[in-house]
């Protein structure tokens, strides 16, 4: 697809500046002042264009829940919010614990050709805890193995997976609860062992403390946090892990600020009203999750620059992806934002077919305007 889009305030982790970005072939060809093409033009004057959002921590329901979230109400919510990369878990029904469920995924995400979905195997059998999954067939098809959800009970399978992690080349996700002591016993794990391990969604100052001793000593790993573990404390809904103290979130932003935080992820977990009824945890948040997070950040005084950095440019990284930043030569995947437009977020006009969300009616800061993937305009809302 090729693009020129014109008069931008062109941001990633590392610039700011007012130019052209001319877009061939999906990729950015060349960004400089007063282009002239023969391609579509768009004039974003007025509007920020940043790295488009990848989320490493996404539930996309399919197979076997498709009455809580399908791949096509899921891809299409996550455009909306500005993501066109997403790392989709495996606590799916069956569990995505072979290479048939596996493959069933992806025919159906390239059928679709929305966005990019990464699809997580589960650790253990039927996210069981007892059998690992035959990592020799299912790293084929993926460098992402998690039991989100479940925590990894047995110490010798966190062992296993964490060495079969450096020998292969794959990527642990791991569900810590109870959240501290458990992230503790797989650093601890790491430290002996070596492997390549992403914590997901802390909320304690207690965790992020283990997790500053551990990076302080230079042992190697990544982990995110959730737009709602920071947007909010004490609140009495139920997400896992819960929503924490005022403490824990003051602790979780200053160690944004830090650096000691890698990557924000949405865990965007899609329910009906009846399985929220029942106490089902989780948060449907997708398409406000950079709002919520860019509200969080201007109130807190740190620059969009570091949030470009947790949602695009570390999960590149980590991912290792052709994306992230906004350089010649790499993928157009884009997303233009007004930063100045205040609106209140209401849970009905989601696409997402999960209107779970307990911050309904509160007002953020920042919106997509358009998600560019590929150099292709999937969602535009100007």
């Amino acid at each position: 697809m090729n693009l020129l889009i014109k008069n931008a305030n062109i941001m990633d982790v590392s610039k700011n500046i007012i130019s052209d970005i001319l877009i061939e072939n999906g990729k950015i060809s060349r960004i400089d002042k007063n282009i002239i093409s023969k391609y579509k033009s768009i004039d974003a004057k007025g509007l920020t264009l940043i790295p488009s959002f990848i989320d490493m921590h996404t539930h996309l329901r399919t197979p076997g829940y498709e009455y809580k979230e399908d791949l096509e109400s899921g891809q299409k919510a996550a455009l909306k919010g500005g993501y066109t990369t997403l790392c989709a878990m495996a606590n799916t029904n069956p569990v995505c614990d072979n290479e048939k469920v596996i493959n069933l995924i992806n025919e159906k995400v390239k059928r679709l050709n929305l966005c990019d979905v990464i699809q997580v195997s589960s650790v253990t059998k039927n996210l069981d805890g007892v059998e690992t999954v035959d990592f020799d067939k299912m790293v084929k098809h993926t460098k992402l193995f998690s039991d989100d959800g479940k925590t990894i009970e047995n110490e010798d399978i966190m062992k296993k997976a964490l060495k079969l992690s450096k020998d292969m080349n794959f990527k642990i996700l791991t569900h810590c609860d109870p959240e501290s002591e458990i992230v503790r016993r797989d650093l601890e794990i790491l430290e002996n062992t070596g492997g390549n391990l992403h914590i997901c969604h802390i909320s304690l100052k207690s965790t992020l403390d283990t997790i500053k001793e551990f990076k302080d000593k230079n042992i190697k790993f990544t982990c995110e946090v959730t737009p709602h573990h920071i947007f909010k404390s004490n609140l009495d809904y139920k997400v896992n892990p819960s929503f924490a103290t005022t403490e824990d979130v003051s602790a979780l932003i200053q160690g944004i600020k830090d650096g000691y935080i890698d990557v924000i992820a949405t865990d965007h977990a899609p329910h009906s009203m009846e399985d929220k009824k029942n106490n089902a945890p989780g948060i449907s948040n997708i398409e406000v999750a950079f709002s919520m997070v860019y509200k969080v950040f201007k109130d807190n005084g740190i620059p969009i620059n570091k949030l470009i950095e947790m949602m695009s440019y570390n999960p590149a990284k980590i991912l290792g992806l052709n994306s992230g930043v906004i350089s010649e030569g790499y993928k157009a995947d884009l997303v233009l934002v007004d930063l100045h437009e205040k609106y209140t977020i209401d849970v009905n006009s989601f696409i997402s077919k999960g209107k779970n969300n307990p911050f309904d009616g509160y007002e953020v800061c920042g919106k997509v305007k358009m998600t560019i993937k590929g150099g292709e305009i999937l969602y535009d809302n100007r």
